[in-house]
């Protein structure tokens, strides 16, 4: 039961990074200032990296990193849709689909610790 929620929290924490990087470029293209821009973009990178470290305490590399994939890819692309009226092709949604499904699969598997025989 702690191991499950153990990688819930990972899960989150690797959500959580993907999102900071998304607002990083967000920040990038929302302010004009300079200031308010780097500081912000150094911020949330800043933030995003303390949540990905923290979801490879609970994960492996590789959920950590598709899961935080994912969760940039979505929401840099939704951003840009809602706030910047960019358009989204049909190829890029079939694109989400696939990374959401692949990163369910990721989520399910199980990853089996080599024990040493040193």
């Amino acid at each position: 039961m702690a191991d499950v929620q153990l990688k819930q929290k990972g899960y989150a924490w690797a959500v959580a990074a993907g999102l900071n990087a998304a607002l990083a470029a967000i920040s990038a293209k929302f302010f004009s200032s300079l200031v308010m821009k780097y500081g912000l973009v150094v911020l949330c990178n800043v933030v995003m990296w303390a949540c990905y470290v923290n979801s490879l305490r609970a994960l492996s590399s590789l959920q950590a990193t598709v899961t935080n994939f994912a969760a940039n890819f979505l929401s840099s692309g939704l951003a840009g849709l809602f706030f910047f009226q960019e358009s989204l092709p049909f190829q890029w949604f079939a694109g989400a689909l696939s990374i959401t499904i692949g990163v369910v699969i990721l989520s399910k598997s199980s990853v089996e610790k080599k024990v040493s025989s040193d």
